[in-house]
C-alpha cells in the first residue's frame, strides 16, 4: 500500500478529542507540509462548521428530538449517531444521552467492550452503543470526512497511523486495528502517542532538533489530556555518531486528566450553591454545571486579565430568567482546586494514595484514586531508576533514588495552561535539586492539541526510510500462566508458573518461538488462559518461567475464555505444542500454540478477548 499512497494520514482517536493530519508523500520538498483536516460536524441541529477537532463524544436522540434534515451531513443526508460537537453540546443539557471515554472503556478489562453498556447511567428507554462501536463511529465520521475532501485519494489507499496510549494492554490495541479493518484500513499500523508528540516536535523543529537534545539525555514526555495521563521515558544515545532515540519506558494507564478537573470545579461550585440557596442540585444539573466549568476554565486560563467567568446553570423554574441558578467561577479558586489539588509539591519519596474501596460501587470506568499527578509522577520516575542501565551513554549517580530526566516534552491539552505546566516544573526540578541533578529543560514548540495527529503523519514519512525513527518495541515483558500437572491435593489448586513469551523491548514484525518447551493444550472445550505484564522486569527473556506470578512485578491482564476448534480432534483432547509469540507489523501482540505432530497446524489465542461468553479461538492456517 505505502507505494501507492499520495498522503501519509495521521490520525488521533482521543479520549475527548480526535485529530486527522496529512502529508503529501510524493512532494518534492524534502520535508513535506503537515496539514491538519478541518473536520464538517454539526455543532447544531442543521448547522455545520469545519472545525480541526471531533469531539470524542456520540449523542444519542430521542427519536423525535431532530427534525428530519437537521442530521445532515455533507456525505449522508442523516448520520447513524450524532457525533463530534453537537454530540457535546446536547449532551451538556441532556447527559443520560450522552456517550462519552469510549477510548477509556476500550481499556476496561472488568467488561465487554462490544456489549452495548454506554452511556452507563442511562434510563431504561435509551438504546445504549458499545464502547467499540462508538470508536469505530468516530473513526468513520473522520474517513468520510477525507473521503468527501479527497475524493480521488480515498483514505482506504492512503498510509494510516492511529495513535493509543503508551499504556494500552494488548487487548485495547486489538480493538483499534478491528475499529480500522471494520471500515477497510487494513493498512493502518499503531503509534504510542507519547512517542508521536515527539515526532512532531522533531518535525516541527525544521531539523533543529538536535541542537535542542545531546547524547546521554533522558526525555521525559508528559501527556495529560482529557480524560488520561499517559508517561514515557525516552533515551537520547548514539550509533556510529548518529543521535538514536529510544523510548525506554512507559508508566500505567492513568484515568486522570482534564475531566476530573473540571468536576473538580463543578463541585467546588456546586458546594457553593448549595450553600447560598440551601437546595440540593441534581444529577443533570451538574452534568450542566460540569460542562460550564470546562469553559470557564478554558477562558480564565487563555485570558489571564479576568478575575472571574459568570455561571449560569438551568432549573426547573417556570422562566428562563427565574429557573437559573447563578454563581462565578474566580482565579482563586483554579490556584487552589486545580494546582493545589491536582500538581501539589510533594516529595519524590511520595506515592499514589491508595484507599480502602467499598464493597459495592455503581458501573463505570476504574478511575485513578488519587488526583495528584505529581504523585504518579514520582511514582513512575522511582520505579523506573534502573530503566536506562543497559545504555552506556547515560549515566545515573549510583546514589539516585529515581531516574533523572533531563529533558521534558508536555503534550495534551491541560498543559496548555501555563499555571498548571509551570508547577509540573517547578516540582520535577525540585526533585532533581534534591538529588544534586540540574534541572530538565523543557522542549518548546509543541502544538498540544494536534501533536499527536501530527506526528503521526510525519511516522509515515519516517516509514520510508527519512527522518530518525524512535526505536520501541513492547512496552513491557509478557507472560502466559502454565499449570503443574501436581496430583490433587485438597483444598490446594494447582501451581502456576508464569512463562514469558514476549521480552521487553520486542520489535513490531519479529516472532518468539519455544521450540523446547513442550505444552498440553486442550482442544475443544472451554479453557481458560491467564496473561501478565511487566514494565520493570526487562531482563528476561523469551522461555524463561517464574514460579510464581504474584512476585510485585507482574500485573494480570484479561483473563481468556475460548474454546479451541478440534479440527479434526476429539473434544477434550490435549495437543502436544510449543508456544510462539509475536508482535505484528501493526504493533499488536499474537500467541500461537504449534502442534508438535503437525506443524502447519497451529491455534491463534487471540487478545481482542473481552468477551466473556466464550469467544472461539481462529485456527491459524
Amino acid at each position: 500500500m505505502s507505494g501507492s499512497a499520495r498522503y501519509s494520514v495521521g490520525i488521533d482517536l482521543g479520549t475527548t478529542h480526535c485529530v486527522l493530519s496529512y502529508l503529501d508523500l510524493q512532494a518534492v520538498e524534502e520535508q513535506p507540509e503537515l496539514l491538519v483536516l478541518a473536520i464538517p460536524q454539526l455543532t447544531a441541529p442543521g448547522t455545520i462548521e469545519n472545525l480541526p477537532q471531533l469531539p470524542s463524544f456520540m449523542y444519542l436522540p430521542h427519536g423525535a428530538e431532530l427534525a428530519e434534515d437537521a442530521a445532515a451531513l455533507p456525505w449522508i443526508a442523516k448520520a447513524d449517531y450524532l457525533v463530534g460537537e453537537i454530540a457535546r453540546n446536547l449532551g451538556g443539557k441532556t447527559p443520560g444521552r450522552l456517550v462519552s471515554s469510549a477510548k477509556s472503556w476500550l481499556c476496561h478489562a472488568g467488561v465487554d467492550c462490544k456489549q452495548p453498556i454506554l452511556p452507563a447511567e442511562a434510563a431504561d428507554e435509551v438504546e445504549r452503543v458499545s464502547p467499540f462501536l462508538a470508536s469505530k463511529a468516530y473513526l468513520q465520521h473522520l474517513c468520510s470526512a477525507w473521503n468527501h475532501a479527497f475524493p480521488e485519494h480515498p483514505l482506504q489507499q492512503q498510509t494510516i497511523t492511529l495513535t493509543v496510549p503508551a499504556s494500552f494492554d494488548p487487548a485495547a490495541r486489538e480493538l483499534t486495528v478491528e475499529a480500522a479493518r471494520a471500515l477497510g484500513l487494513d493498512q493502518a499500523v499503531l503509534l504510542e502517542e507519547p512517542q508521536a508528540a515527539l515526532y512532531s516536535w522533531i518535525e516541527n523543529s525544521e531539523g533543529d532538533w538536535r541542537n535542542h537534545v545531546a547524547v546521554g539525555d533522558v526525555l521525559l514526555v508528559v501527556d495529560i489530556g482529557g480524560g488520561t495521563t499517559d508517561l514515557s521515558l525516552i533515551a537520547v544515545t548514539q550509533e556510529q555518531g548518529n543521535l538514536q532515540l529510544t523510548r525506554v519506558a512507559v508508566g500505567d494507564h492513568i484515568l486522570l486528566g482534564g475531566d476530573n478537573m473540571d468536576l473538580a470545579l463543578a463541585y467546588t461550585i456546586k458546594a457553593k450553591l448549595e450553600a447560598e440557596g440551601g437546595k440540593r442540585l441534581e444529577a443533570w444539573q451538574l452534568q450542566a454545571l460540569t460542562h460550564a466549568c470546562r469553559v470557564g476554565k478554558e477562558k480564565l486560563f487563555s485570558q489571564p486579565e479576568l478575575e472571574a467567568i459568570p455561571l449560569v446553570i438551568a432549573s426547573r423554574g417556570s422562566s428562563l430568567i427565574s429557573g437559573s441558578l447563578r454563581s462565578e467561577l474566580r482565579r482563586e479558586e483554579l490556584s487552589k482546586v486545580l494546582v493545589e489539588g491536582f500538581l501539589p509539591g510533594v516529595t519524590v519519596a511520595d506515592k499514589p494514595l491508595s484507599r480502602p474501596r467499598s464493597g459495592l460501587r455503581s458501573a463505570g470506568l476504574p478511575y485513578a484514586q488519587d488526583a495528584a499527578v505529581t504523585r504518579h509522577l514520582a511514582a513512575f520516575l522511582s520505579r523506573q531508576v534502573n530503566a536506562v542501565l543497559e545504555f552506556k551513554d547515560i549515566h545515573l549517580p549510583e546514589s539516585a533514588g529515581f531516574l533523572h530526566p533531563s529533558a521534558v516534552l508536555f503534550n495534551g491539552g491541560v498543559l496548555k495552561a501555563d499555571p498548571l505546566a509551570k508547577r509540573l516544573m517547578d516540582v520535577l526540578n525540585a526533585w532533581l535539586a534534591a538529588e544534586n541533578a540540574p534541572p530538565a529543560r523543557l522542549l518548546q514548540g509543541a502544538d498540544l492539541d494536534l501533536a499527536v495527529a501530527r506526528g503521526a503523519a510525519y511516522f509515515g514519512f519516517v516509514r520510508q526510510g527519512k527522518g530518525v525513527r524512535i526505536k520501541g518495541g513492547t512496552a513491557a515483558a509478557y507472560y502466559v500462566g502454565v499449570e503443574s500437572a501436581m496430583p490433587a491435593v485438597p483444598g490446594l489448586p494447582p501451581e502456576l508458573e508464569a512463562l514469558c513469551v514476549a521480552p521487553f523491548g520486542m520489535e513490531e514484525g519479529s516472532e518468539q518461538a519455544l521450540p523446547n518447551d513442550e505444552f498440553g493444550l486442550v482442544i475443544g472445550e472451554p479453557v481458560r488462559f491467564r496473561f501478565f505484564a511487566s514494565k520493570t522486569r526487562r531482563e528476561d527473556v523469551a522461555g524463561l518461567r517464574l514460579e510464581s506470578p504474584d512476585t510485585g512485578e507482574l500485573e494480570e491482564l484479561d483473563e481468556i475464555e475460548i474454546t479451541l476448534p478440534e479440527d479434526g480432534h476429539s473434544l477434550g483432547e490435549v495437543i502436544p505444542v510449543h508456544l510462539s509469540a509475536a508482535i505484528s507489523e501493526v504493533g499488536t501482540l499474537e500467541l500461537r500454540a504449534v502442534s508438535r505432530r503437525a506443524p502447519q497446524q497451529q491455534w491463534k489465542i487471540e487478545f481482542e478477548v473481552r468477551d466473556k461468553t466464550g469467544l472461539a479461538g481462529e485456527e491459524a492456517a
